[in-house]
């Protein structure tokens, strides 16, 4: 198929950017089974700030949706302190 150099020059940018956006969506959820897999209360506390930043990261750069951070933010945090 015919690309004219733009659309190729897109293409590039556009694979590039969803590797980027997996990558942190990824460690994302890693982040959150390594939470979730936690039964110390300290150690949950101190892993809290660090993931909540990533998830408001994610969300401000729609690679998930808002709604979806706020609600993890919640479970996670209902989570936490039912340690």
């Amino acid at each position: 198929m015919a690309h004219h150099f733009s659309a190729k020059k897109r293409i590039r940018q556009n694979q590039k950017l969803r590797e980027h956006n997996r990558y942190y969506a990824k460690s994302v959820r890693t982040a959150l089974k390594k939470l979730r897999g936690t039964t110390e209360k300290e150690a949950a506390n101190n892993q809290v700030p660090v993931l909540f930043s990533m998830l408001d990261k994610l969300a401000k750069d729609k690679v998930i949706h808002k709604n979806k951070a706020a609600n993890l933010k919640s479970e996670l945090a209902r989570y936490v302190n039912s340690l």
